[in-house]
């Protein structure tokens, strides 16, 4: 008996000590709230982002109040103000126009909010503490050498001839997408070798307000009307998915996509599922690839190091400058995917299910 009591005894002393532990595990884990505010939930990469980050912040015991504008710059600025009056330890932010969150910024910088500027640089604050995003200058240079391939302007071919879109002017990548492709591009425009019949260039010129699939569309149509009735489009430069489909669209509707017209080499970005299936139609030539699960690790990491009183890792000093001071950076690599590589890049590592394409 005293043998059992013994036993007994360690046993419940054990639960004890084991129930001590967990509690002590659930209170560390509770790290305090996190708030994300991304722009729209009308292109599929911004759910994944939130979705993604979400995740890996509970993953690391942070609370996540994660919430989508819209495109509705008072809506966006009203939901960063609620997430600072609810005592947010950091704030993750996907402008829908960087210019405009000052001082709003400011309010949080005065409670001493952190704040990481997410994917789209927000401009004129000096409290922005860190940015992490893709090298957005090299998506630009991966798009137009896609186009670059597909006709064959190292070997000389050509003229063809080109049009060229931008992303949303009040989006600082959108000039690093557009300068990256031209980077590329401009020596062929120069040589004669692409022609831009609209003769439309610059991002005064082609920029895309809110990167509206719409927009693009009814931009492209105008372009057909005016300066094709009776020349082939050869190339189109589109920064973006969403944009890539409106252009497609426009180009259907006055016989492009046919046998005897088939479509001209279309670029885009951020591999979103309609515009992979138009890529294994023909219809688009390529697009960029930015696995946003990552993104969103190297952020959570970022925060967790900066709140954990450590030091984050930081890839890029010198890239960004918001018109206010240089923002210590974190920038991932993009990459370009085709009709020949999709399986391997977007089905291999999960991004895309094979059912999805379907």
């Amino acid at each position: 008996m005293n043998a059992r009591r013994t036993t007994l005894k360690t046993l419940v002393a054990s639960l004890a000590l084991g129930l001590s532990f967990a509690g002590t595990a659930v209170h560390a884990q509770d790290k305090g709230l996190v708030g994300i505010a991304m722009p729209t939930k009308s292109s599929t990469r911004w759910i994944s982002d939130g979705n993604s980050m979400v995740k890996a912040f509970a993953e690391k015991g942070y609370k996540a109040d994660l919430q989508y504008a819209e495109d509705d710059i008072p809506t966006q600025l009203s939901q960063i103000e609620n997430m600072i009056t609810k005592g947010v330890k950091v704030l993750v932010i996907a402008a829908i126009d960087g210019t405009t969150l000052a001082n709003t910024l400011q309010k949080a910088a005065d409670k001493g909010i952190k704040i990481v500027s997410y994917d789209r640089l927000i401009v004129g604050s000096k409290n922005v503490d860190y940015y992490t995003t893709f090298d957005n200058f090299q998506v630009g240079v991966l798009q137009a050498q896609t186009i670059e391939n597909a006709l064959g302007l190292k070997s000389g071919k050509g003229p063809f001839n080109i049009e060229l879109f931008g992303g949303s002017a009040d989006d600082n990548n959108a000039f690093f997408f557009y300068d990256g492709a031209m980077s590329v591009l401009d020596p062929y425009i120069k040589s004669g070798k692409l022609v831009v019949q609209s003769k439309q260039m610059g991002m005064q010129k082609v920029a895309t307000l809110r990167w509206d699939g719409q927009v693009a569309q009814s931009r492209m149509e105008n372009i057909l009307s005016a300066y094709y009735s009776n020349k082939r489009v050869d190339a189109v430069l589109s920064p973006y998915d969403g944009l890539s489909i409106g252009i497609i669209s426009a180009l259907k509707g006055v016989g492009y996509g046919s046998a005897s017209q088939p479509m001209p080499y279309i670029s885009g970005q951020d591999a979103e599922v309609p515009s992979v299936k138009a890529i294994i139609r023909k219809e688009q030539g390529s697009t960029i690839f930015k696995d946003t699960r990552e993104l969103a690790k190297v952020t959570v990491n970022l925060v967790d190091a900066v709140l954990s009183g450590k030091k984050p890792e930081i890839n890029d000093t010198k890239t960004y400058n918001n018109k206010v001071k240089v923002v210590p950076s974190y920038l991932l690599k993009p990459v370009a995917v085709d009709i020949n590589n999709y399986k391997q890049v977007l089905i291999g590592s999960g991004y895309i299910k094979e059912e999805q394409l379907k």
